[in-house]
């Protein structure tokens, strides 16, 4: 506990306090759940815990009120992580019927493992039919920058996952790394433009994020077994 370091609370008003605190590391705390890493959430909501319990160690009402919160912007957060609403929904029902009837701390703290447990099995059964929805956003956010460099961690993370998770979702999804789909979505748009526009060649190697026409042209060329000026005069054929 001493690791963390000291939130001061308002003493007439604690809860103002603990949801900054908390709102201040929610962004952390829904990435880790996105990408199904439950280790790092609980560190995320471990760190939260120190101060909750450091506010209401002298009243049960206090600290019942500040958990019960905590479980509520943690509902939410799994929501927008992917939960099933019905679900999370069901389960803050539940458990605030169960802390009414909590009387001391070791079943407090069995409340708050049960109400955790259940919300991060909730996303955990939703993720693992979402990692096409992922790789669909993955490929809208590289389909909207191609024009520039962009890098595989960058990608992950408009995606809300871990590099290494992205690299291993694109492999199974697609059968290529993330260099590979890149380098097939820029040829993609330089085909669309060849064919339906009358931009110089230099011109579209820029847009489509090739660094000059010569290497453009390899490129392609390697992709489609055609030079972009062949492709064009060909009608795409």
């Amino acid at each position: 506990m001493n690791d963390y370091p000291a939130v001061s609370l308002l003493d007439h008003r604690p809860y103002d306090r603990i949801r900054e605190f908390y709102l201040y590391q929610e962004p952390a705390l829904l990435a880790a759940m996105r990408r199904g890493d439950r280790g790092e959430a609980m560190r995320i909501v471990n760190h939260v815990l120190v101060h909750i319990y450091s506010a209401g160690e002298e009243r049960s009402d206090l600290l019942k009120g500040l958990l019960l919160e905590l479980v509520v912007m943690i509902s939410r957060a799994a929501i927008e992580a992917g939960a099933m609403q019905h679900e999370v929904l069901g389960t803050n029902f539940r458990i605030l019927t169960e802390l009414a009837e909590i009387e001391d701390d070791e079943q407090l703290a069995a409340w708050l493992r049960k109400a955790f447990d259940h919300l991060f099995s909730t996303i955990q059964r939703q993720l693992d039919f979402t990692p096409p929805l992922l790789i669909g956003k993955a490929l809208d956010f590289m389909r909207a920058n191609l024009h520039r460099e962009i890098t595989r961690d960058e990608t992950a993370q408009h995606a809300g996952i871990s590099p290494s998770h992205f690299s291993h979702l694109l492999k199974e999804r697609t059968g290529r790394s993330f260099t590979e789909l890149l380098r097939q979505c820029r040829v993609d748009l330089a085909c669309e433009m060849l064919l339906h526009s009358e931009q110089p060649l230099a011109s579209i190697a820029d847009h489509c994020g090739f660094c000059d026409q010569s290497y453009f042209t390899r490129v392609f060329r390697d992709v489609k077994g055609l030079t972009p000026g062949q492709f064009r005069e060909q009608g795409g054929r």
